[in-house]
C-alpha cells in the first residue's frame, strides 16, 4: 500500500472519531485554513469529509470517496448554510475542520483562490491563526497583534470565540489588527525627529567648488588654547572639526573624563577667537554634583558649561536643541540607551543605534560630539567593532598605573594624520602638556659613578615626534638566569647579543644579561639596536658611557651599522636637548654634513668594533 493511501485511511479513522465527538453539537464551530504551499496539496486537498451537520442534510454524503479523484456532490450544502468540512493538512500531518459559506462555489475555485474562512482557525491539539495571519505574524513578530471585537456590544478578546462572552450573540466577534506600542525604532529616526524643526529643508547635492567657498580654513576648526590645547590639537590634526564625532578610549582611571572636561572648558573660554560658546557635558555615570566637584578641582569657572546627568538619547538631543551648544560631550556611550531598541544600555545593538543617532545629529547640526568609550580587558573599545567605523576620530589614552605621564594617540582620524602623539602629565590641577616629552624617559646621569655603567640613550620616533629613551643593561657572571628582558623584543635582543659575541669578540656566554627600558616603554624600532649593544658592552666592560652621547643605528648580522628613517629629525631633537655627540652609521655621515647641528659632533662608525673603539676609550 502506498504512503498516500495509508494517510487517507488514517484520515478516515480520525474523521469518524471527530464525527462521533461532534454528535452532541449540531453546529460545531471548529475551523482551520488549508495549506497551499505543500507540494502534495493538489493531491490531498480534495479529501473532504462531511461533518455530522452536513451529513444530515445530504443522503449522498456517505458515497464520498477519500481519494483524490472523488468529487463532493454539488448540493451537499445550502448556499446560505455554513458547512463544516474536514481536511487533511499535509504540512502538519493532522486532520483539521473548517466552516465556510457557499461551498459549491468554493469547490470550483479551490485550485485558484482559498475559501473564505469565517474568523480564526483552530487545530486539534493547539490553537493557531489563519494562514495569512500566521505568515504575517511570523514575519512581523512583535510589531502587531490581533484583537477580536464584538460588533454588537464592543466586547474585545485576544482569542476568537463563537459567541460573545458578554452579550451572548453568535458570530459577532470580528478580528482587528493593531500595531504594538513598543515597536522598534532606529537611531537615525530619533536624531531626525530631534533636529527636523531647526534644519534647512534643502538637501540637494552641492558642487564641490561651492563647498570650498563656504569653508574658511583659518577659522573652520575650533581652536584650543594653551600648552594643553596645543597637545590636543596636534593629535586632532589642528583643532576640533565642526560636526565631527570623536571617540576617546582608555583604561579606567587613566583620565578620559578629565581630558574632555578640560577640553570643554577651553571651548567655552574661546580665548583664541574671543567667541565663547556653550558646551553640554552629559554624564550617565556621575551626578551633576560629582561633575561639579571634579571641575572645582580643575579650577574651571565658566558660565557657558552646562552639566546634565541623563542616559536617554532622546532627552539629551532635546536639551541640545534648546541650548544650541558649540560642542556636546557624552560620558560614556556604553551608559546611554535608545527607547524602542532591543537590549539594555551597553549592548551591541544599543551602542550601535545610539552612536548612529549622535552621528546624524552631529552632521546635521554641525555640532561636534565627543564620546567616551569603555575598554575591555584586552584594551579594545567595548561594543561592536562597527562603533569605530561610524565615528570620525578614535583616540586612545595610555598611561602606566604608577606614572603621572599620559599619552594621547590617534588610531583613526578622517581630518588629520594618525601618526601624531600628545604627551601630558597628570597633576593636582589636571592634565598638563609637556614642552619636552623626552624628560619622562630620562634620568639624571653621573658618569663618574661606577654603578651607572650600562646606560645608553636611544632616539625613537613616534608619529611626527622624536623621543629620547634610556636603555639599561646588566651583565652578571655565573648567573643562573640567562636572560631577562623588559621592554625589548626577545628575538631582537638574542640577535644583538649573538652578533656582539661573534663579531665584536666579547665573551658573553657565561654571563646572565638583564635588559630594561626606563619608564615602561616598549622598544619596537630597529633604531635602538646600537643603544642596546652599547649598554651591554658598557656593563660587561664596566665602563660608563660619558654624558651627552646618544646612539642611532640598526645592527646587521655581520655587525655592520645600517641607516634608519628620519635621521635628521632625531639629530635635531638631540641638539635641542644639549647632547654633544651622536654615533651614527658611516654611510649617513655624508648626508648629515650639511646639517651641522649647533654644538653637536656626529661620529660615523662602520661596525660594532669601531663603535667600541670610539666610545670606550679613556681620555
Amino acid at each position: 500500500m502506498q504512503v498516500s493511501d495509508m494517510r487517507a485511511f488514517r484520515s478516515l479513522h480520525l474523521c469518524k472519531t471527530i464525527q462521533t465527538i461532534s454528535t452532541g453539537n449540531p453546529n460545531p464551530i471548529i475551523t482551520c485554513c488549508r495549506s497551499r504551499n505543500h507540494p502534495l496539496f493538489t493531491k490531498i486537498s480534495h479529501r473532504r469529509f462531511l461533518s455530522t451537520a452536513a451529513a444530515d442534510e445530504s443522503s449522498s454524503a456517505s458515497s464520498w470517496s477519500a481519494f483524490p479523484n472523488s468529487q463532493p456532490p454539488a448540493d451537499s450544502a445550502s448556499p446560505k448554510t455554513p458547512t463544516v468540512q474536514t481536511i487533511y493538512d499535509p504540512t502538519t500531518g493532522r486532520v483539521v475542520t473548517k466552516r465556510e459559506y457557499n461551498v459549491s462555489k468554493e469547490v470550483e475555485k479551490s485550485e485558484s483562490t482559498p475559501p473564505a474562512v469565517e474568523v480564526g482557525s483552530r487545530v486539534y491539539g493547539d490553537v493557531i491563526g489563519s494562514s495569512s495571519v500566521r505568515s504575517s505574524s511570523m514575519k512581523k513578530k512583535g510589531k502587531s497583534r490581533s484583537v477580536h471585537v464584538c460588533e454588537s456590544c464592543g466586547y474585545s478578546d485576544g482569542q476568537w470565540w463563537g459567541t460573545c462572552k458578554q452579550c451572548g450573540e453568535v458570530g459577532t466577534m470580528k478580528r482587528f489588527t493593531t500595531e504594538s506600542v513598543d515597536r522598534k525604532v532606529s537611531g537615525m529616526q530619533v536624531s531626525e525627529n530631534a533636529v527636523r524643526s531647526w534644519l534647512p529643508k534643502d538637501t540637494a547635492p552641492v558642487k564641490l567648488t561651492d563647498v570650498y567657498g563656504r569653508i574658511d580654513d583659518s577659522n573652520w576648526r575650533i581652536p584650543l588654547s594653551g600648552l594643553f590645547g596645543a597637545e590636543v590639537e596636534r593629535v586632532l590634526g589642528g583643532g576640533l572639526v565642526p560636526g565631527s564625532l570623536v571617540l576617546v578610549g582608555g583604561d579606567p582611571g587613566v583620565g578620559k573624563s578629565t581630558l574632555l572636561l578640560q577640553i570643554a572648558a577651553l571651548i567655552t573660554e574661546g580665548k583664541d577667537v574671543n567667541i565663547p560658546g556653550r558646551v553640554i557635558y552629559v554624564s550617565g555615570e556621575e551626578s551633576v554634583e560629582q561633575i561639579a566637584n571634579r571641575a572645582d578641582r580643575l579650577s574651571i569657572e565658566t558660565d557657558e558649561l552646562f552639566l546634565h546627568s541623563s542616559t536617554d538619547i532622546e532627552d539629551i538631543l532635546e536639551h541640545a536643541q534648546h541650548l544650541s551648544p558649540r560642542a556636546l560631550i557624552i560620558d560614556s556611550i556604553q551608559t546611554v540607551y535608545l527607547r524602542g531598541v532591543t537590549g539594555s544600555a551597553g549592548g551591541d545593538v544599543q551602542v550601535k543605534e545610539c552612536t548612529s543617532a549622535l552621528l546624524r545629529f552631529a552632521k546635521k547640526t554641525n555640532i561636534p560630539v565627543l564620546l567616551i568609550g569603555h575598554v575591555t580587558k584586552t584594551g579594545d573599545i567595548a561594543g561592536p567593532r562597527v562603533l569605530e567605523h561610524i565615528v570620525d576620530v578614535v583616540l586612545y589614552m595610555e598611561g602606566e598605573k604608577y606614572s603621572a605621564h599620559r599619552l594621547l594617540r590617534s588610531v583613526k582620524n578622517r581630518f588629520g594624520s594618525t601618526d601624531e602623539l600628545g604627551v601630558f602629565k597628570m597633576s593636582r590641577s589636571g592634565l598638563e602638556g609637556l614642552s619636552n616629552p623626552s624628560e619622562m624617559f630620562l634620568v639624571d646621569q653621573h658618569s663618574d659613578s661606577d654603578y651607572l655603567a650600562g646606560l645608553a640613550i636611544a632616539v625613537i620616533v613616534d608619529g611626527s615626534r622624536a623621543f629620547l629613551i634610556e636603555i639599561q643593561a646588566l651583565c652578571v657572571a655565573g648567573s643562573s638566569v640567562v636572560r631577562h628582558l623588559n621592554g625589548v623584543q626577545g628575538s631582537r635582543a638574542d640577535m644583538i647579543i649573538s652578533v656582539i659575541i661573534k663579531q665584536a669578540g666579547l665573551k658573553l656566554q657565561e654571563n646572565g644579561i638583564f635588559l630594561n627600558v626606563v619608564s615602561g616603554v616598549s622598544l619596537t624600532e630597529t633604531a635602538g639596536d646600537l643603544a642596546i649593544a652599547a649598554a651591554i658592552c658598557s656593563s660587561f666592560l664596566e665602563f660608563p658611557i660619558p654624558n651627552g652621547v646618544a646612539f642611532i643605528a640598526e645592527i646587521g648580522l655581520g655587525g655592520e651599522l645600517r641607516m634608519v628613517p628620519q635621521l635628521e629629525k632625531r639629530i635635531n631633537t638631540l641638539a635641542k636637548l644639549g647632547y654633544k655627540k651622536c654615533i651614527v652609521p658611516k654611510s649617513a655621515e655624508k648626508s648629515l654634513s650639511d646639517l651641522q647641528p649647533h654644538g653637536m659632533e656626529i661620529l660615523g662608525c662602520k661596525n660594532l668594533k669601531e663603535m667600541i673603539n670610539t666610545v670606550f676609550v679613556r681620555s
